[in-house]
């Protein structure tokens, strides 16, 4: 199994697409890189902790491979936004990639630069040390299954997980 930690605005947004997404046996949502110990989602929500809104996507690589898992990262989020995802402002909503060790750092190295390519604005996305991540509040894991008819839902998260069935029906669980 392969871990990615990564940030691209609110974490429920990547967890609604990786919790549908073959291969992937568990996401949770947490914070990274950040000064506080274990915040909470206050705290992190008030900027002031440093860390980003993030999430562990943990995938077989033999069913998805790890190109998709960034693919879909990069299509979900805006990564030429700096410490904003729409109406979501503040470092805790940063694009962020976190390698846990130096063959993850060039893989994202490559998927910054092949994404580069193709929006008209710079990217972003920074890649950041941390491997303190902290689990966010159960309320936080799998948000969407749990509260898919609510508005941030409707109005955010369903227009992303429309883009991610156009573009990469095959990976997914229920396309």
């Amino acid at each position: 199994m392969t871990t990615f930690v990564l940030a691209g605005g609110c974490f429920w947004c990547l967890d609604a697409v990786y919790q549908r997404t073959k291969g992937v046996a568990a996401v949770i949502s947490g914070y990274i890189g950040g000064h506080t110990v274990d915040p909470d989602y206050y705290q992190v929500c008030s900027g002031s902790t440093g860390h980003a809104e993030g999430l562990a996507v943990i995938f077989d690589e033999d069913v998805v491979p790890a190109e998709v898992i960034l693919d879909m990262f990069f299509t979900t989020h805006d990564p030429t936004t700096l410490n904003r995802q729409g109406y979501d402002v503040g470092t805790q909503y940063r694009s962020a990639m976190f390698p846990l060790d130096e063959q993850q750092r060039e893989t994202y190295q490559k998927a910054i630069k092949k994404y580069a390519g193709l929006y008209p604005d710079p990217i972003v996305t920074t890649m950041e040390e941390s491997k303190d991540f902290y689990p966010a509040e159960e309320i936080h894991q799998d948000y969407y299954s749990n509260n898919s008819q609510a508005g941030y839902c409707r109005v955010i998260i369903d227009p992303k997980l429309a883009k991610v069935r156009k573009y990469y029906a095959q990976w997914l669980i229920e396309a």
